[in-house]
């Protein structure tokens, strides 16, 4: 089939075709080959030949394609002829859809037509409506601002009738101070009602935009059709009638301002509560309650920084100092740059009572201006929105930050830290004086919380204190700092000189009451101030356990301290005496301040006091359980002397046993050589439970002193009787009753006399062993019966089983001695049972 390609190029144009022909050019041209599929060699040359040829080729070419569409024609006419079918009903549909699109058309112009006509007669009216209304809403806002205008116009007349009194005295700042009371209510009442009409004037002049978060406000902006829109009202300013009251409503704003301001002002000096009210009505009426009141707590608060700034300028004290001191101008000139910076030695006195006379004066203006804050805050709380009943504190808050009387206490404490500190490192005068008369700065300050207790809910007590007061004591926690400081130097100081001569000459009584003195003074230096009570408390504290610390250091606690060996004491044995007696008498003077002082203070020092009575029992319960156990040691020695030997009727009163004179030989040495290191008042308990110790010590031995006889029994009475006159010794001519101090020690030991001679049916009966432990009568019953006593069964010594009972109950040493009954029978064993029944009550 011939090649037709060239005939379907998308550009192929026929005019193309045949100048490309008759100019013996190819076809395509270069430019439109890309568009062609790639030919053979036979289409390219076509255009060189001749046109006959061409045209020939053409025409053979049409009969080719006819014949072509003929065959198709041919092969497919049933098909064909069914699509011309379905062409002809196609068509009659489209007509039938055709007529319904225009009859759609012919609808939707009548519909335009009955829609579009009112509607826009309808957006005519509306815009006139709209015109209509804003003309009304001009028209009734310029009557009211009519109204109003009049209405103010009267006001400032009668306003003015209350001036007159007043007018010719032009010193005066109030003219109310010629109005009797209920002049003065009428005059406050007026200018609240000029304040309103003044207020309700400014909003209609300048719109309701910009009042809408005025107090009194609380709709939100609607956008409904009721009203006109906010930017299309029509503004009063541009209207004439009402322009020409504006100066007259801006004078009159500027005088009801003013007296406002006036009032708030004398209200303020005097704490005039009613006074008050007024002037907060008229701003609040003014719609400027919030403006005012923010102003008038940052005015009190910089008035409060500035006396302040002024108080520790040393400017202003050197100056006050020059213009009081009465001295040639020479020495003046020579002075002047000198005093302006530091006092000197002969001006310091003058400079101090300057600095505390500024204080003073400081003092009371932070009082006037906090009592003023108060009460503002007072009269605000109690003030109410007469148709919200909203508090104008309520209102207030919506601009403020903080309350009034929070942004005062911010302010004090944050001026008063700043310039606490500055002056502390600008001045080495203001910072020694200060610091040491910390003290008196803060009762200054408890002057300040008392007189403004009244008047505000602050507490400063012992028990309690407000947190305001606290943030205002800790701006001064610069000298505080300094005045503790000080106080730790004094208590180390105190330390120091009494540990001073270290092992060579020890602290003593002295010593230790003068540590506890230095204590109690700063202390009661303190004790004023709760705060400052608890600083010095830990201060305190902390010196304590350097003087322990120290106090250790010195303490021995090698055997020497405990040997009992004499004729003399040992040197370990005097300084631990020496030092156990600074630290009685410390601890002993210290142990008053719970009784002094507040718990919590005395609960910080506590720590220190107890530390200081461990280390002293340290140094004194090893040296007394030596005493004890060397005196147990020689009492047990009775069961080395031969009691069971028979009286001789020739021989007199035999002399006392040796360990006896042992005994008393040894108690004169404690007395004499021991004791003697320590303070009489330490001693005297000591001395006391010693005797009491020795006699319980000898009548166990002695009611276990087995085989006893007659001869052994008047030895024991003799024993006794040396007993008593070496106890009696030992405890000094300072004992007025003698051995009876002892108590039922005593009593024991006399009623040891006549056991050893009753006979045995009578040793359980409770009349003649009254006074002695049912284990002593016990024991002499087990010595006069062959059974064997209770230490003999266990195999131990005397002096061991007498130390089981010490450090035992009655009940566990009666278990024992009825355990060594057990099985036996006989006329002792009933006695003993007999005496353990009434010991246990059955």
């Amino acid at each position: 089939m011939t090649d037709y390609s060239l005939f379907t190029i998308p550009d192929f144009d026929a005019n193309d075709y045949a100048n490309a022909i008759l100019a013996g050019e190819p076809y395509p041209q270069v430019h439109q080959t890309q568009y062609a599929k790639p030919r053979t060699g036979t289409a390219l040359e076509s255009a060189k030949e001749d046109i006959s040829v061409a045209i020939s080729k053409l025409d053979l070419s049409i009969e080719d394609v006819s014949k072509q569409i003929k065959s198709l024609v041919t092969a497919h006419h049933e098909e064909l002829l069914q699509r011309a079918a379905g062409v002809n009903n196609l068509s009659g549909s489209l007509t039938s859809v055709r007529r319904g699109l225009n009859d759609v058309d012919a609808s939707l112009e009548k519909l335009r037509q009955k829609i579009r006509v009112p509607y826009q007669t309808l957006e005519t009216s509306a815009i006139r409506l709209q015109r209509i209304r804003q003309a009304s809403d001009a028209l009734r806002r310029i009557s009211r601002f009519v109204v109003l205008s009049r209405r103010l116009e009267t006001q400032m007349s009668e306003l003015a009738t209350f001036d007159k009194p007043g007018t010719t005295e032009k010193k005066k700042p109030n003219n109310s101070e010629g109005l009797s009371a209920d002049q003065q209510d009428d005059k406050e009442r007026t200018i609240a009602k000029a304040a309103l009409t003044i207020a309700e004037l400014g909003a209609l002049l300048d719109g309701p935009e910009e009042t809408e978060d005025t107090p009194g406000k609380d709709s939100p902006e609607t956008d409904d059709g009721t009203a006109p829109a906010m930017d299309t009202l029509v503004p009063l300013r541009s209207v004439k009638a009402a322009a020409a009251h504006i100066p007259f409503i801006e004078e009159a704003q500027s005088k009801v301002t003013h007296e406002m301001e006036s009032m708030i002002m004398t209200g303020l000096s005097t704490l005039d509560q009613s006074l008050l009210a007024s002037s907060l009505q008229t701003a609040y009426n003014l719609r400027a309650l919030p403006t005012l009141i923010q102003g008038l707590s940052r005015d009190l608060c910089d008035a409060v920084e500035e006396r302040i700034r002024t108080a520790f300028d040393l400017s202003r004290i050197s100056k006050e100092v020059i213009s009081k001191e009465s001295v040639p101008s020479s020495q003046g000139l020579l002075y002047k740059s000198r005093v302006r910076t530091e006092p000197t030695n002969i001006t310091a006195p003058q400079w101090t009572a300057a600095l505390w006379a500024r204080l003073e004066s400081l003092i009371e203006e932070m009082a006037a201006c906090c009592i003023k804050v108060y009460t503002l805050e007072k009269v605000l709380k109690l003030k109410k929105d007469p148709i919200t009943q909203r508090s104008f504190l309520d209102d207030v808050m919506k601009v403020l930050e903080n309350k009034p009387s929070s942004t005062f206490w911010t302010s004090l404490g944050r001026s008063l830290e700043k310039y606490a500190r500055d002056a502390a490192k600008g001045s080495t005068f203001l910072q020694q004086t200060l610091s040491s008369g910390y003290p008196r700065l803060l009762r200054l300050f408890h002057e300040f919380f008392a007189k403004i207790a009244v008047h505000t809910d602050t507490v400063y007590t012992q028990s309690q204190q407000s947190p305001e007061t606290v943030l205002v004591l800790r701006a001064l926690s610069t000298f505080e700092a300094l005045y503790l400081s000080r106080s730790t130097t004094r208590l180390n100081e105190a330390v120091s000189q009494a540990f001073a001569g270290g092992s060579r000459a020890p602290p003593g009584a002295n010593e230790g009451v003068a540590i506890a003195r230095a204590v109690m003074n700063e202390l009661d230096s303190a004790r004023f101030d709760p705060l400052l009570m608890l600083a010095v408390a830990r201060n305190v504290g902390a010196a304590l356990d350097g003087a322990t610390m120290r106090a250790e250091g010195l303490i021995s606690s090698d055997r020497s301290v405990v040997t009992l060996l004499g004729p003399m004491a040992t040197s370990q044995q005097i300084l631990n005496g020496q030092v156990a007696t600074c630290l009685y008498y410390c601890w002993t003077n210290l142990e008053k301040i719970a009784e002094e002082h507040t718990e919590s203070a005395a609960s910080l020092v506590r720590p220190g006091v107890k530390k200081l009575h461990v280390t002293y029992d340290s140094i004194v319960d090893p040296l007394l359980t030596a005493i004890r156990r060397e005196l147990a040691s020689i009492v047990s020695k009775l069961h080395r002397v031969d009691l069971q030997k028979v009286m001789d009727p020739m021989a007199g009163m035999a002399g006392p046993s040796l360990y006896m004179k042992d005994l008393a030989d040894k108690l004169n040495y404690v007395k004499t050589q021991i004791f003697t290191n320590f303070s009489s008042d330490m001693t005297q308990s000591w001395v006391l439970s010693i005797v009491k110790y020795v006699i319980r010590i000898f009548v166990l031995h002695s009611s276990i002193a087995k085989p006893l006889g007659e001869g052994g029994k008047l030895q024991l009475t003799t024993d006794m009787t040396e007993l008593e006159f070496a106890l009696g010794a030992f405890l000094g001519p300072s004992s007025k009753r003698g051995l009876e101090v002892a108590g039922e020690e005593y009593k024991m030991l006399r009623a040891m006399r006549p056991l050893l001679f009753l006979d045995t049916a009578s040793l359980a009966s409770p009349t003649h062993a009254a006074n002695l432990p049912p284990l002593v009568v016990l024991h002499h019953i087990l010595v006069r019966s062959p059974l064997p006593l209770p230490h003999i069964i266990h195999g131990w010594q005397e002096a061991e089983y007498v130390r089981w009972v010490e450090e035992h109950r009655n009940e566990d040493a009666w278990s024992l001695v009825e355990a060594a009954l057990v099985g036996k029978e006989g006329e002792f064993v009933e006695l003993a049972r007999r005496v353990l029944r009434q010991a246990r009550g059955e």
